[in-house]
């Protein structure tokens, strides 16, 4: 009889280790959740997928990520894994090429699509992965785009 309670206890605190993880998993950052937080206006890129670890956020161009002035600076450059857009009437152009002349190949991400939560599948228009490599950006119409992030 005392092999009952025993299993019982066994069986609940199974049940307890699977319900907990899965709780805390859905208390973790998501691109929805910062996508709804975001101020209007702004785009923001992120450190890791999912959009976590904000690198930073801007309302105006940026033709130089790794320079020390504009909204992105120093090692910001080349470090994006995920970009959320929550512009009010334009897209953001992605370059991993620096300057005004905006080179290097782009994706855009567009207000509809709202956000890419990993870069590690999306490529510029120069075939390089957008991945850890985005260096600028800019604010254009849709029919500036050539390739879209998803």
């Amino acid at each position: 009889m005392r092999k009952l309670p025993a299993a019982l206890t066994v069986l609940a605190m199974a049940a307890l280790g699977t319900v907990i993880p899965v709780s805390a998993a859905h208390a973790a950052e998501t691109c929805s959740d910062n996508y709804s937080g975001a101020v209007a206006g702004y785009m923001y890129a992120y450190d890791s997928v999912d959009c976590v670890g904000q690198l930073g956020r801007a309302t105006g161009n940026d033709a130089n990520w790794g320079d020390s002035s504009q909204s992105f600076q120093g090692s910001d450059t080349n470090k994006a894994s995920s970009i959320l857009n929550k512009g009010n009437s334009y897209e953001v152009q992605f370059f991993n090429g620096t300057g005004t002349g905006w080179t290097g190949g782009h994706t855009c991400l567009s207000r509809n699509e709202g956000y890419a939560s990993d870069l590690t599948n999306n490529y510029f228009t120069s075939g390089y992965s957008a991945n850890n490599s985005i260096s600028s950006h800019r604010w254009v119409s849709a029919s500036t785009c050539d390739r879209w992030a998803t």
